[in-house]
């Protein structure tokens, strides 16, 4: 599993970040990055938690 960020489409709105701060943090510029690309699979419904709640679709999850 890898988390994949549109950047171009981040606004920064940070409901990633505060779902999972561990991996995501919204930087100064307002763009999210991603701390950990690629998280254990033991993690995986809560980082997909966190990549759908994201409001304009700018994270996902690759296998």
């Amino acid at each position: 599993m890898k988390i994949v960020a549109d950047h171009g489409t981040c606004e920064g709105l940070g409901m990633c970040e505060a779902m999972a701060d561990q991996f995501f943090e919204v930087g100064e510029d307002g763009v999210v990055r991603v701390l950990d690309e690629t998280p254990p699979e033991a993690e995986r419904e809560f980082v997909d938690a966190a990549v759908r709640a994201c409001p304009v679709a700018a994270l996902r999850l690759q296998d």
